[in-house]
């Protein structure tokens, strides 16, 4: 069991020695129980932090928007920013630090272990509370018990749970600098890619039909992109910036622009979108879920992100984040890999 103030000593101290810049974490947020992101830079701020169930940010993105700002500004990092990080959060900034990003020396870990508990799914609670706001979340080791007005209501894990918790491989966050909680890796409820597995399961027709529907109410709002840790491009293929339009822009320019993909929602569009995006993902997705939760119309992504995450585990085996001197998927080759057609 993790005791909060230990998170709050080890974030304040820090602030008042002047070791980090900043702390990045969770607060209780404006709607009721659940948290959302914090930046904290005074040690009083401290007391802000919390951690549970509710904590389900990937708050490795904030570390990409900072140093983009830095660099858009001319600027050094000075001190690290510190970072709590849960197993798949501490996998992303892994991965950043794999690809250069930044280094190992700019951020301070504060590894936060999901114990099993995972994270609630709001959008799975939200029927089992018909409409009462619930003031609290807890775990008990197999349940969540959530307080309302009503009284404490009990629901089994498995049912609110975010579905990449259930499968979760790896709970406990390996790269960090001061960790909190035990390491409960192996106690998933679920095998690994269980949902995708399902889906599989069925007929070609059955699985064309779903993604037709799926590629149909996708609105290309981009949030998926925008919460992406791993979707850190100044310009992303889809809408490029290179070649600004003027006044004076002829008609036969703006013909011959490359255009990869087309800004109608069109289902063709989403298809060549999602599909570039899930191909960009290729060894690098935690499965931290972001894209999926943020989604406003319910698009499934993470079961395109899975696919691709399912064949870089079983072709190469490979698994994202897992190590910081690790090689990345696509950047190399090793004799052993399969593919002797391109020998």
């Amino acid at each position: 069991m993790i005791n909060i103030k230990d998170i709050r000593d080890t974030a304040r101290d820090m602030l008042a020695k002047g070791e980090v810049r900043a702390v990045i974490g969770y607060r209780r947020g404006s709607r009721g129980m659940l948290a959302e992101p914090a930046f904290i830079t005074r040690p009083e701020q401290a007391d802000e932090l919390v951690w549970d169930p509710t904590c389900f940010h990937n708050l490795s993105l904030y570390l990409v928007h900072d140093r983009k700002h830095l660099a858009h500004a001319n600027k050094t990092s000075g001190a690290p920013v510190a970072i709590i990080a849960k197993g798949c959060d501490a996998r992303s900034i892994v991965v950043l630090m794999q690809e250069h990003y930044f280094k190992r020396e700019d951020v301070y870990i504060i590894g936060v272990s999901c114990e099993g508990s995972g994270v609630v799914d709001e959008r799975k609670l939200a029927p089992h509370l018909n409409g009462a706001q619930a003031s609290n979340a807890a775990f008990d080791g197999d349940d969540f018990v959530f307080t309302t007005a009503e009284g404490e209501k009990r629901l089994p894990a498995r049912e609110v749970m975010a579905d990449r918790c259930l499968e979760c491989r790896i709970p406990y966050p390996k790269e960090h600098n001061v960790v909190f909680g035990e390491d409960k890796t192996g106690r998933q409820l679920e095998a690994p890619f269980a949902a995708l597995s399902r889906f599989e399961a069925q007929g070609a027709g059955e699985r064309w039909d779903f993604w037709s529907h799926h590629f149909d109410r996708c609105i290309r709002c981009f949030a998926c992109r925008s919460v992406c840790p791993m979707c850190y491009c100044d310009e992303c293929v889809v809408d490029s910036i290179t070649f600004p339009v003027t006044t004076e822009t002829t008609a036969e320019e703006k013909a011959s622009r490359i255009r990869w993909i087309e800004r109608s929602a069109a289902r063709s569009e989403n298809i060549t979108y999602l599909m570039t995006r899930a191909m960009h993902l290729a060894g690098r997705c935690t499965d931290c879920g972001e894209c999926e939760r943020a989604c406003p119309v319910n698009v499934p992504i993470r079961l395109l992100n899975n696919r691709m995450e399912r064949e870089a585990r079983e072709q190469f085996g490979f698994e994202p984040g897992a190590s910081i001197g690790g090689p990345s998927l696509v950047a190399s080759f090793l004799d052993s890999d399969p593919g002797d057609f391109i020998r």
